[in-house]
């Protein structure tokens, strides 16, 4: 069974990404940390059972002899919502269910986090990125450690001219896949602000 895991944002750098979303949704982000292998950095926002991921490239790590995951290494333009990922119990299993091009079973740790991840050899998830990670987590959640941040997800748009391919890939009120010519994210939050969109 797969279940609604986090958002990912990217940006050129992580300044960037973060003052994206704090001035978008009033409220700051916490820590995160470094992905070595990936060579990409992080900060994240609890909400709730799920969480908000800004990611980048980490200009102090080298570059890896690898495509980095989330198309990183092509990415440029704005701060935006490019990626959602989903969590499951057997990653082997729910791959075996997806589309081919999800991506291979790789290990992976920040800090005392444990987590196995499908990562597409070339960086980017089937239909153009539409198509959701999937993500096997070994222990802790980052969503169980995080501050409340006071903010929830109350809609999240996945905008892709293959949106049919994507019908039933998730079962969440908050998730809806649309008909559009590109691909494209936009998320509505509730916040102590009031209502607050990130694209």
């Amino acid at each position: 069974m797969l279940t609604f895991d986090h958002l990912v944002l990217s940006a050129n750098t992580l300044a960037e990404g973060v003052d994206a979303v704090e001035t978008a949704l009033g409220v700051s982000l916490a820590a995160g940390g470094e992905h070595a292998l990936m060579a990409t950095h992080n900060r994240l926002m609890g909400l709730g059972d799920i969480y908000l991921e800004v990611i980048a490239v980490n200009p102090d790590a080298p570059h890896p002899p690898h495509p980095r995951w989330f198309d990183l290494d092509h990415f440029s333009g704005r701060p935006r919502l490019t990626n959602w990922v989903l969590a499951c119990d057997d990653l082997d299993k729910a791959l075996a269910g997806l589309p081919l091009g999800v991506g291979v079973p790789t290990d992976l740790a920040r800090g005392d986090l444990r987590w196995l991840m499908a990562i597409p050899p070339d960086g980017q998830l089937p239909f153009k990125g539409a198509h959701p990670a999937v993500i096997q987590w070994q222990g802790a959640h980052p969503a169980q450690r995080l501050p409340d941040s006071g903010v929830r997800l109350t809609r999240l748009e996945v905008i892709t001219p293959d949106a049919a391919a994507l019908d039933g890939v998730l079962d969440d009120p908050r998730v809806a896949i649309t008909q559009g010519p590109s691909v494209a994210m936009q998320a509505l939050f509730s916040t102590p602000h009031g209502l607050r969109v990130l694209e």
